[in-house]
């Protein structure tokens, strides 16, 4: 069975916010890895678009490996975006998704593959109100935004998780990885 894997950058005060935090090139290649070593990625509508960034990076390469193979992983693995607003999707890796995301991931995790990504704070709110994670790869970055978007917007519910390891880059980010307990009660705050 397939776990699913929630994948996100987020600043030290809990924020998600690209423009706060710093991919250098050992983040960028970290997150190559996943990518590369995963089936498919799950995104929101907003971070789908967002990722659409890295697509002229395919064929106009920047000279900077560690953007380039991240934009190459980017591009080939298979995306699966839920949306409500997106009529269509034009990049070739990328379809919109057809069913409710409960039965996507119940369908994609009984398939047999490599783990499956969610890439989209909306995405990783919605999969643990579900419980369907299976693990959060957690990147905190030593910046304080101030403010934007919480990662767990709208979480109302105790959800107690297990450190299993932690990655750390020279430039200060620190990967946590969690697991959530196997006792876990998900009880109303």
């Amino acid at each position: 069975m397939r776990k699913l894997v929630a994948a996100i950058n987020m600043t030290l005060d809990g924020f998600c916010d690209h423009t706060a935090v710093d991919p250098n090139e050992a983040i960028h290649q970290h997150y190559t890895d996943l990518l590369n070593s995963s089936g498919v990625a799950l995104y929101g509508r907003i971070t789908y678009q967002l990722m659409e960034y890295w697509r002229p990076l395919v064929n106009h390469p920047t000279g900077k490996s560690s953007m380039d193979d991240f934009a190459s992983a980017i591009n080939q693995i298979p995306k699966i975006v839920f949306s409500r607003t997106l009529k269509n999707v034009d990049w070739e890796s990328a379809k919109l998704a057809d069913q409710d995301i409960e039965a996507v991931v119940a369908a994609l995790k009984n398939q047999p593959g490599n783990n499956i990504l969610a890439c989209s704070p909306s995405l990783i709110v919605t999969l643990t109100q579900l419980n369907l994670i299976d693990e959060y790869q957690i990147c905190v970055h030593p910046v304080v935004a101030g403010s934007g978007l919480p990662l767990f917007k709208n979480i109302d519910k105790e959800i107690r998780l297990q450190l299993i390891k932690k990655k750390t880059f020279d430039s200060g980010p620190v990967i946590l990885f969690y697991e959530p307990t196997k006792d876990t009660v998900l009880k109303t705050m």
